[in-house]
């Protein structure tokens, strides 16, 4: 073994054992191992940023944009309003909507195809008297199965046609991928459909507008004259009891107390972290008389005072004008005030970030009364906790400004909201451009990157969406963490250690034949998507594919068909697939919870891709 492939033996193991701690963004992690390829001399510097110009990137970001304008123009929403029955039994509503999210997810991205059928799925459970974590989770692996069946349905199919095209052969193209994964996707589909959704754990039954998560930790204000006033904690909790809530700190004098002493008494003006159900919190607060601290109106100037000091000094005192100038507009008739939960997507812009970082209630006229995550308690102030992904919030605000945050801050409402009229007119313009731009690759008059980048370029020319738009449509981590992990496998590749992990794997394990080698190829691709991002996976596992079909002087491209399902197969984990993380919370999920149908899903996975990729791409 050489220095070099000890090198980058190193840095590929770091690289994924850093993924798998997911301590920091995928694409940081991405970034830092490319930086150590080119320190370390197996990348030259002049091409450690090739990746960004890679066809599969250009690719990827361009079929985000177009699908954001998919969903931005209303098109997918009149498709959907179409497609799904409204007095469908619950066989008939589970198979209408696990099959259109598959069908989207082969032509729009499948996180927003998710986004998009989620309040829907949320209505339907409700109407069909079932825990939403029953339906969710068969839409969410519906979704994920859809996007195999086309090039452009998920991020490592087109990974795996960017390193077909470097081994000399032309790039998959857009239909490539239909046979085997329209195979897989029908087998995944009709079980999930017929008998997976049993396998979902029944967390609770659900009612008309609620849905299963985690209680909700909210702040609760003790106010002047309150019955509680002078009474123990621990009398308190009894009357708590009834409500199936509990008292998890307590804030006095902007001193937090963690498990405050039950013989404490309760003073005015004590702010208490309760946590509760979300259907037992208003009967929690009511019964002893309390306040949501998110909803007491503060002092205008000491909420000022506060929101401003978390902004650099020399966009204070702006912030600090526009928030007067905003209080002067908004003078004259009120929005009437309504509830919404919100879930916190994948990759949203307030990962990271807190109530007081983005000056919620200032700027937005929104307040912030709970916050649900999964399977962690928090004791911070509720205006001071940073938000991750699947964490529900439930907002107070007028329906066009909560709406309108949940758009621009990439979180889904969850509860019932009308929806605005679509424009027909760029519904038809949107949907001809991307039919104009698969057909373009599909028949090879373009090449991919091509035909999407012009499909992106008439967007903009007929003011489908607008250019600040296109830059918000694109999932820019995802986008760094390809371009920088290309040339990182091209390094694993022509240092030869691609072809030393071949080697193994065909001698100790495959022993030399090609169809064990291909199973083995498929499992740990699947494996390894369980635990990291899928297009990580792909880039990881594509130059060892190549590898072991050059050994076996067998054609790479079932191999690499191989590793396109595997990666596309993430069903194990809440952390495999960002559609799995979306539905955590909702769902009611936790983290042992997604085996019980994603196990056997990726059992038919394997049974069918196996004979079909040996049917359609033989060795």
């Amino acid at each position: 073994m050489t220095p070099e492939q000890l090198t980058i033996f190193a840095i590929t193991l770091f690289t994924l054992a850093l993924f798998l701690w997911g301590r920091w963004r995928h694409d940081m992690v991405a970034l830092g191992a490319l930086l150590l390829a080119v320190l370390s001399g197996l990348v030259p510097a002049h091409a450690a940023f090739a990746g960004f110009g890679h066809p599969a990137v250009i690719t990827v970001a361009c079929v985000l944009i177009l699908s954001n304008a998919l969903q931005a123009t209303g098109a997918v929403e009149a498709l959907t309003r179409r497609l799904l029955p409204s007095d469908a039994g619950r066989l008939g509503s589970l198979a209408a909507l696990t099959g259109l999210a598959a069908l989207l997810s082969g032509f729009i991205n499948n996180v927003g195809a998710l986004a998009i059928l989620m309040p829907v799925a949320m209505r339907v459970a409700a109407r069909q008297n079932l825990p939403a974590g029953q339906i969710l989770m068969p839409l969410a692996f519906g979704s994920i199965l859809g996007g195999m069946t086309t090039m452009i349905g998920t991020p490592p199919n087109l990974v795996v046609s960017g390193f077909r095209a470097e081994t000399g052969a032309r790039g998959f193209a857009m239909f490539d991928f239909t046979p085997v994964g329209l195979a897989v996707a029908v087998a995944g589909l009709l079980f999930i459909v017929l008998i997976g959704w049993r396998l979902v754990p029944y967390r609770r039954q659900t009612g008309d507008k609620n849905f299963e998560t985690s209680a909700y930790v909210t702040e609760a204000r003790v106010p002047e004259g309150a019955s509680v006033i002078g009474q123990k904690l621990l009398e308190m909790e009894a009357a708590l009891v009834k409500a199936d809530a509990e008292v998890v700190g307590l804030i006095r004098n902007e001193v937090h107390l963690v498990a405050p002493h039950p013989w404490r008494l309760v003073q005015a003006g004590d702010i208490l972290l309760l946590q509760a159900e979300p259907e037992s919190l208003t009967s929690a607060l009511s019964s002893l008389g309390l306040q949501m601290e998110g909803a007491v109106e503060e002092d205008p100037e000491e909420l000022q005072g506060e929101e401003t000091a978390a902004l650099p000094k020399q966009f204070a005192a702006e912030d600090a004008s526009s928030m007067e100038k905003d209080g002067r507009e908004q003078d004259g008739p009120k929005e009437e005030v309504e509830l919404m939960e919100l879930v916190v997507l994948p990759d949203s812009p307030l990962q990271g970030r807190s109530a007081t970082d983005i000056l919620l209630r200032s700027r937005y006229g929104i307040n912030l009364l709970a916050i649900s995550r999964q399977g962690q308690q928090n004791i911070k102030r509720l205006r001071n906790m940073q938000f991750r992904t699947g964490d529900v919030l439930l907002m107070q605000g007028g329906q066009d400004a909560l709406l309108e945050f949940a758009v621009n801050f990439g979180c889904v409402p969850l509860a019932e909201r009308e929806l605005h009229i679509p424009d027909r007119r760029k519904i038809m313009i949107a949907s001809g451009i991307m039919v104009a731009a698969v057909s373009g690759a599909a028949l090879g008059l373009l090449p991919a990157a091509i035909s999407f980048a012009g499909a992106v370029l008439a967007a903009l020319v007929t003011g489908v969406m607008s250019p600040r738009k296109v830059y918000e449509g694109v999932d820019w981590p995802v986008i760094v963490l390809l371009a920088a992990l290309l040339p990182v496998a091209g390094a694993m590749e022509s240092t030869g250690a691609a072809d030393l992990i071949a080697t193994f794997l065909l001698d100790f394990i495959a022993q030399g034949n090609a169809v064990i080698a291909l199973v083995v190829i498929l499992v740990a691709t699947m494996t390894l998507s369980d635990l990291m991002n899928n297009a990580a996976t792909a880039a990881v596992m594509c130059p060892i594919a190549i590898g072991i079909a050059a050994q076996l002087g067998a054609n790479p491209d079932g191999f690499l068909m191989a590793v396109a399902v595997g990666a596309s197969c993430a069903f194990l984990t809440p952390i495999g697939h960002q559609n799995n993380t979306l539905i955590l919370g909702p769902g009611g999920f936790r983290f042992g919870d997604y085996w019980r149908l994603g196990l056997p899903l990726e059992i038919i996975v394997i049974a069918v891709s196996v004979p079909m990729l040996l049917w359609v791409w033989p060795l």
